[in-house]
């Protein structure tokens, strides 16, 4: 599936957020960023959550989306669209090296949404702050040039949806529906 009618779109935005960029701002992404390699930050938490009682079941709920995200993205949609990376396609000399893998969707909007999702549905103390952890991570990939926005957003949209079925299954179970 081609992507060609969404370039502009995503050149005009990439173009403006690289517009942004300065010293300070790119060791700040680059850190952003690096906290949602692999998903680190969220599993980290939520092995932390896990290790406590009142919090076990949604760290239990938070790794089982993640998993389903890592299924659904990095060995289904990304090797389905192969979409190049932008660093691919328009690079930008001496700036953050290009990872190797297609772009779309992004694998760190979709792990960091859909562990920041499972908070939120669940009405868990600090969902806000993961909420603008995840919008930050998913930035964070644009101004790296590594993803273009509609890979954030595909990613963003699939995370919550994938946080929102994983809340809602285990509540049906629970209910014994």
């Amino acid at each position: 599936m081609g992507f060609d009618f969404l370039l502009p779109f995503d050149r005009a935005v990439s173009q403006f957020v690289l517009s942004l960029r300065s010293n300070a701002a790119d060791a700040v992404m680059t850190a952003v960023t690096s906290a949602g390699d692999a998903g680190a930050v969220w599993i980290a938490l939520a092995v932390g959550m896990i290790c406590f009682k009142k919090t076990r079941t949604t760290g239990l709920l938070m790794l089982a989306a993640i998993a389903a995200t890592f299924v659904i993205s990095t060995l289904g949609l990304k090797h389905l669209f192969a979409r190049p990376r932008p660093c691919v396609a328009f690079p930008v000399a001496g700036f953050y090296p290009c990872p190797s893998g297609f772009s779309f969707p992004s694998g760190h909007s979709i792990s960091s949404f859909a562990a920041a999702g499972v908070l939120f549905f669940r009405k868990t103390a600090g969902r806000w702050f993961a909420v603008a952890l995840a919008v930050l991570i998913a930035f964070s990939r644009v101004y790296l040039n590594v993803h273009y926005c509609t890979d954030v957003l595909a990613g963003a949209l699939l995370g919550v949806g994938a946080a929102y079925l994983t809340v809602r299954w285990f509540d049906m179970k629970k209910a014994g529906v």
